[in-house]
């Protein structure tokens, strides 16, 4: 995947089309290592699930962020032919740190089993599509450490928080926030009963497939 990407690139690169690549990193939610939308699924309630020890970290945005600074940067010229990376520094956290920050949302420690480097290499190699691919891409965040083990010093390389220094990004204490204010209005809606007024309040629905992370990009 990465192979391909870097082909496409050269070959916009060649024929002298503009363009301004966004590496905009992970999603601030639960990286989930099965699934494709983590902005959409609760982190876990039952268990946490660790890759590796758990301490290589990564840059943790949210989706409005995302979008927000992808606009902004669309008529910027010193984004052309630029590839701008997204590290707040404050969004760089290891799994064991996201752990820790949801239990406090949630109120109780959850147990963490860790989720070796050959268990998701396995997974990967299963090429069950889009499963396979998120776990090879989870493996070379947290495993490999691919948004943090380089630097950004080539011409081409500009940083979000440098462009915009005086725009804020969410927290992921925010985004945290979001996600455990979803429980408690489930909560609510589930146990306030059934009349003929409120039926339509809350209706179960599946649980949403999860999003994937995503991988640097170079």
């Amino acid at each position: 995947m990465y192979e391909q990407k870097r082909k496409i690139r050269r070959q916009i690169e060649e024929c002298g089309i503009p363009y301004s690549y966004i590496c905009c990193n992970s999603i601030a939610a639960w990286p989930y290592h099965d699934n494709t939308h983590p902005a959409d699924v609760l982190p876990p309630l039952d268990r946490f699930q660790i890759y590796g020890d758990g301490t290589v970290k990564a840059y943790f945005v949210a989706g409005s962020d995302i979008g927000k600074f992808t606009v902004m940067s669309i008529d910027d010229d010193r984004t052309l032919n630029k590839t701008v990376h997204f590290q707040p520094p404050s969004h760089l956290l290891n799994m064991n740190e996201m752990a820790s920050l949801w239990e406090t949302k949630i109120g109780r420690v959850l147990p963490r089993v860790n989720i070796t480097e050959q268990d998701l290499l396995q997974r990967a190699q299963e090429m069950r599509i889009p499963q396979s691919v998120v776990a090879a891409i989870t493996h070379d965040i947290f495993i490999n450490g691919c948004q943090i083990n380089f630097s950004l010093d080539k011409t081409t390389d500009v940083e979000v928080c440098s462009l915009y220094p005086n725009t804020s990004f969410r927290t992921i204490a925010e985004c945290f926030d979001d996600f455990a204010k979803k429980i408690s209005d489930n909560e609510k809606a589930v146990s306030k009963p059934v009349t003929a007024s409120n039926t339509d309040i809350f209706v179960p629905t599946a649980k949403p497939e999860a999003l994937a992370i995503t991988a640097i990009c170079t």
